[in-house]
């Protein structure tokens, strides 16, 4: 560093070494030496003065430069203390509104910004402004404004730029710069950007100049922006741009750890569902598990269909019928109201078919009674509140249950059966046993034989007789009965004072279940062991007799068959069958005092002819035809039909030799007073 001052060159070399010194950012001593080099060298005045001037402005540039620099270095330091706050901030907040709002607050005091926005890409293309901070929108000014919700078309503006390029854009006066106009591009051969009426009037209303955006990457792709702006013109910093980006990534990381949060809130929330759905689960299980032990207990107790209808009934809360295989009531626990036979009926037939319960209407179910593929009956229930999967396996287990029950009478009623059949043998034997003996007998197996009973004889027409004679056994432990077999027939002896009704009952059980017509007669009541052999032989008649008449297959009673079961009968109730057969005229001729008995009497002589009846009648043909219309009205439609017709007229003939013969002992007795004849009328 040598200067000559002789001449001018060492002064321009002086200033030349200044500037090669402060381009190298030389130490202050290094100026000072040129300093005391000048002067050693006898510069003149006026070059020295130049030189000391220019070492000053030296000082004051290094000094500048030092300042900027460390001025720079603290808003590097600043700017990287508010990206760690930020992400410090980002790590307390859950919620993505709340990410949010700290990235936009932090941008816009970080950076010194009027307003700092996110928008996010929808499903569709378009952005829509999620947050804002520093926005005029709800400040009392008019006119558009940016406010969360405000839809931004696809590709319009800034947004639309970070969108297709991936990369922050800026630029000093958005409102000004021909790049964002309608026909403006951004770079050669990139389409003009999209025009957004709504937006646009958003960002003039915000009065925005200085704009500059960042994306917000989710991997390779561009889920939104964040914004900058200014309501002033001005340019953006390198260093600006930088920040504004690295808080964009931390806004990007906010959108996925929300998503994150969100999706894992759903799957907490379907995990706890699911936990929720297995509580249930197995609380109704362990209900349902309770229920069966409770019903189980029940029958392998002893108790009878009524005890686990009553059951079935508290733990499914429903009201509960059990119906043998024709249908027929065995136990209940509540009414049905309305109840549907039909439906009923069809839903029983599918449920058999599937082996599982049926939904016969909106809250009635039917479920088969199964013992392998035989048929039992079924369950009915009524649940207002409908079955749950769970009540539907306790629906099936209760009707399980039943179906043990009911064979286990079975099994009861064959293990006790050659007692009760030993019995039955006895009370129908000839000579009979002592009645007294037969009755302790009975009492014995649960028989009251002082109670109305009635004697059934059923005979299969074809088959085997093994399943119609288990049947049998159950059939009259059921209803607390006895039975046996003898002479190829089934005979029943059953509680009850209508033996038309029994012999029907065993018919329509029996004949399914065999596949077969059966034959069944019946006679009684009877009140008495020792009227047992006699109902026996009643109904082994009335059996005959429908054999005889083509009735093979049917089900009848000894009453059922009209003046043959009079004749068939050893009590020959000639009262029973008058009052049967024409009592409703009887009584009418008595409480009126008219003639009809008479009337039908003259019809029927005169061959069922009004005019010929008249005439011996000595009345107008048209009071005949009257008094046969009442006599319809009393005997019903069809009594003048052969099989009616015949047990009239032998009515008639019965009660006026009952007539004749009441005569005869009043002249016989003179003290016996007659009524006197009837008056005759219409």
């Amino acid at each position: 560093m040598t200067l000559h001052g002789a001449d001018g060159a060492g002064g321009a070399d002086a200033l030349l070494t200044v500037l090669e010194l402060l381009a190298r950012q030389a130490p202050p001593a290094h100026f000072d030496t040129l300093l005391a080099e000048a002067r050693t060298a006898g510069l003149p005045d006026t070059e020295l003065a130049r030189l000391e001037r220019a070492v000053a402005l030296a000082d004051e540039v290094r000094e500048g430069r030092e300042r900027d620099a460390r001025e720079q270095d603290a808003r590097r330091e600043a700017g990287i203390a508010a990206l760690t706050d930020t992400a410090r901030d980002l790590t307390f907040s859950y919620d993505l509104d709340s990410l949010l709002r700290v990235i936009t607050r932090r941008a816009r005091r970080l950076l010194g910004l009027d307003l700092a926005y996110v928008t996010l890409r929808g499903p569709h293309g378009a952005c829509y402004v999620h947050t804002t901070e520093g926005s005029r929108a709800g400040h009392g000014t008019e006119g558009p404004r940016l406010a969360p919700g405000l839809r931004i078309a696809e590709g319009y503006g800034l947004g639309g730029a970070v969108q297709a390029h991936g990369e922050p854009v800026w630029t000093a006066d958005y409102l000004a710069d021909e790049r964002f106009a309608p026909s403006g591009s951004l770079d050669a051969g990139v389409h003009a950007p999209a025009f957004d009426e709504a937006a646009e009037a958003a960002l003039r209303g915000e009065d925005l100049h200085a704009i500059m955006a960042a994306p917000l990457r989710s991997g390779d792709t561009v889920i939104g922006a964040l914004h900058g702006a200014d309501r002033r013109v001005r340019d953006h910093t390198a260093e600006e741009i930088g920040l504004l980006a690295a808080l964009a990534d931390l806004a990007a990381l906010a959108v996925e750890k929300a998503g994150l949060l969100d999706r894992t809130r759903a799957e907490v929330s379907e995990l706890e569902r699911d936990s929720s759905r297995v509580r249930t689960s197995l609380t109704r299980m362990r209900h349902v598990s309770e229920a069966h032990g409770r019903i189980m207990n029940l029958v392998l107790s002893g108790g009878d269909l009524c005890n686990v209808a009553k059951a079935a009934a508290d733990a499914l809360d429903a009201t509960v019928m059990i119906r043998d295989q024709g249908g027929r009531l065995l136990a209940t626990a509540g009414d049905i109201p309305g109840f549907d036979e039909e439906a009923v009926a069809k839903a029983s037939l599918d449920a058999h078919a599937r082996r599982r319960p049926v939904l016969a209407d909106d809250d009635t179910w039917v479920a088969p009674v199964l013992a392998g593929s035989e048929d039992l009956g079924g369950l009915v229930i009524r649940a207002a509140g409908g079955l749950t999967g769970e009540d539907e396996r306790l629906l099936e287990l209760a009707a399980q249950s039943v179906a043990f029950l009911l064979l286990m009478r079975r099994s009861t009623a064959v293990a006790e059966g050659p007692v009760r059949d030993e019995l039955l043998d006895d009370l129908i034997a000839d000579p009979p046993h002592a009645p007294q003996q037969m009755a302790q007998r009975a009492r014995r197996l649960g028989v009251d034989l002082r109670k109305p009973h009635v004697l059934v004889l059923a005979r299969p027409e074809g088959g085997e007789q093994g399943r119609a004679v288990v049947w049998a056994s159950s059939y009259a432990y059921r209803l607390t009965g006895l039975k046996t077999v003898q002479g190829g027939c089934i005979v029943l002896l059953l509680p009850g004072i209508d033996a038309s009704a029994a012999a029907k009952a065993v018919a329509a059980e029996l004949s399914p279940l065999l596949g077969h017509p059966v034959s069944v007669a019946a006679a009684g009541p009877g009140w008495s062991p020792d009227g047992v052999a006699r109902m026996h032989q009643e109904a082994g008649r009335c059996l005959d007799a429908m054999s005889a008449l083509g009735g093979t297959g049917s089900a009848a009673s000894v009453q059922d068959l009209g003046f043959l079961g009079l004749l068939l009968s050893d009590d020959n109730d000639v009262d029973g069958f008058v009052e049967a057969a024409i009592g409703p005229v009887l009584d009418y001729d008595a409480e009126r005092f008219t003639d009809l008995t008479h009337t039908l009497e003259a019809y029927f002589a005169s061959g069922g002819s009004p005019t010929n009846a008249a005439e011996a009648l000595h009345v107008h043909p048209n009071t005949v035809s009257r008094r046969l219309e009442r006599i319809g009205e009393l005997l019903g439609p069809e009594w003048q039909k052969p099989g009616q017709v015949l047990e009239v007229q032998l009515a008639l003939r019965l009660q006026r030799t009952r007539e004749v013969l009441a005569r005869g002992r009043a002249t016989a007795d003179p003290t016996r007073q007659l009524p006197g004849p009837p008056e005759r009328g219409n």
